[in-house]
């Protein structure tokens, strides 16, 4: 039986609606010795039961594996895990021939709260956003590969960026594997899961890069804040007459650089810089299609004002940069930052700017992202297209 925490009068509302998080504001007390990631039943204050999730300390009290009184138990990931796999089949993602990379569980998305695995080849990439999830990595990891049978030989765990309060631990739980070459839409990418953000590749953006390569044809493209490049050789593969990659850290140009070079050898219309996103755009010339897909701003809604601010900097900087008829990719991955908030940066941009501009494409997440209907908070991906006169 597992210990348990409780509520304080009317604060299951939220939970009888599904919400995945319970704030500490809402306990009311716990039994004595729960650990931090131990699993937990919730009850109200008449004693009722509510759900069962992840116990930690901090804002976030409890995470919700589940509103029925089950076991957390080796069955549990793996009927969870076979409706994750169930999903990315439906959506036409897994079992592809010219894409092996996709998110296969996206945290609150897919009813694992803390949890993300990215497929690439043969290899998951897994990372634990709590104590619990981190807990529970191996018998994660074995049902993984149970559910997953020959599409995956190896799965890589990486928490070390995710849980900086413990001991790192990113390794090889099963398997082993030097490949570390992926495709998407058919075009070849490495991924840097020991050393790369994330889980090594930003997968989220696979449809907008999809979408991108159709405005490329013969324009000069500037990819701001490029990380590994993936803009950039779908640009290239569009048919862009120029392609300028831009990012702060000199390892994520080595790689945009090999990336490049696997798709495009001895291809002169790629040129990488390693520099600042605003003193670049203070000395470059102009351009006739521009992204922008900076890391995000606000991580908490005391930096909201500042990452609105930043935004619109940043994008009035890029109006200023842009032909004429140019084509501008803007997104914000700010959790904290609402849809209308980002598109009121925009348009403040805009209109500093003394630029005519139309919105083409309103963007978001992929379906391999998908948002609990429950749990608003996972829309955190938005991105406009805009013609710029």
């Amino acid at each position: 039986m597992y210990k348990q925490v409780y509520l304080k009068r009317g604060k299951e509302e939220s939970l009888l609606r599904f919400h995945p998080w319970i704030f500490s504001g809402a306990l009311h007390h716990a039994d004595e010795g729960i650990e931090e990631g131990e699993v937990v039943r919730v009850v109200d204050s008449q004693g009722n039961f509510i759900a069962v999730g992840h116990y930690q300390q901090g804002s976030i009290a409890v995470r919700v594996l589940s509103f029925s009184d089950v076991a957390i138990d080796a069955a549990f990931w793996q009927s969870r895990l076979e409706s994750a796999l169930q999903t990315r089949i439906a959506i036409g993602l897994a079992d592809q021939t010219d894409t092996n990379a996709y998110r296969l569980v996206h945290g609150e998305g897919d009813l694992l709260p803390g949890l993300i695995i990215d497929i690439y080849g043969q290899t998951a990439v897994m990372q634990a956003h709590s104590i619990g999830m981190h807990l529970c990595r191996k018998e994660i990891a074995t049902q993984l590969k149970e559910v997953m049978q020959q599409r995956i030989t190896s799965i890589y765990y990486k928490s070390e960026t995710t849980l900086p309060y413990m001991e790192p631990e990113n390794g090889f739980i099963i398997g082993g594997s030097d490949d570390n070459i992926a495709t998407e839409n058919g075009l070849r990418f490495y991924v840097d899961w020991l050393r790369g953000q994330k889980t090594g590749f930003f997968v989220d953006q696979r449809d907008n890069r999809a979408l991108l390569e159709r405005y490329a044809k013969d324009r000069r493209v500037l990819n701001m804040f490029c990380y590994t490049g993936g803009f950039s050789f779908y640009a290239m593969r569009g048919g862009a007459r120029l392609v300028h990659s831009v990012d702060s850290s000199a390892k994520a140009i080595e790689l945009t650089k090999r990336n490049v070079e696997l798709n495009f050898p001895g291809d002169k219309r790629h040129e990488a810089f390693c520099e600042d996103a605003f003193h670049f755009l203070d000395e470059s010339k102009a351009y006739d299609l521009i992204i922008l897909d900076p890391p995000a701003f606000a991580k908490h809604r005391a930096a909201l004002h500042n990452a609105l601010k930043g935004y619109t900097r940043l994008n009035e900087k890029a109006f200023e940069r842009i032909e004429s008829g140019g084509i501008l990719f803007t997104f914000s991955c700010s959790q904290v930052v609402t849809k209308e908030h980002f598109r009121n940066a925009v348009f403040t941009a805009a209109a500093q700017a003394r630029r005519k501009v139309r919105i083409l494409h309103q963007l978001h997440q992929p379906a391999d992202h998908p948002i609990n209907i429950y749990h608003p908070e996972g829309e955190y991906l938005k991105g406009l297209v805009l013609y710029v006169e």
